[in-house]
């Protein structure tokens, strides 16, 4: 695996922390780890849009049915949430060592300039 450029370990680090955990690190070549985080991280919100289904199917219900109160439980949401937070946390991990390994005498590049 040849190590990043400077650009591709922002843009992972972005795509890992402020989009999809996971997308960062597949794009930077670590795809061990990307594919764990991205898995993590869909299992979590899977968790979490099952929980709002089943929120808004009881809450649906109420208009058939008016003697019945829904049971709200947190338990699936909560849990959901915290499978999403390891997989972003994971990736915030990798986003470092994406930084890391970085070759340090890469010379820098300046946009043209205008005018």
């Amino acid at each position: 695996m040849t190590p990043p450029s400077r650009a591709t370990a922002r843009n992972a680090a972005l795509l890992n922390l402020a989009a999809t955990p996971g997308l960062g690190s597949l794009i930077a070549g670590w795809r061990v780890a990307g594919i764990g985080q991205l898995v993590l991280a869909l299992t979590g919100f899977a968790m979490m849009l099952g929980w709002f289904v089943k929120l808004m199917r009881d809450y649906f219900g109420l208009i058939y049915d008016q003697h019945s109160e829904p049971q709200v439980s947190y338990g699936w949401l909560q849990a959901g949430a915290a499978v999403f937070a390891a997989a972003w946390l994971w990736s915030l991990v990798t986003s470092f060592q994406i930084f890391r390994s970085v070759p340090k005498n890469l010379p820098r590049t300046e946009p043209p300039r205008l005018g």
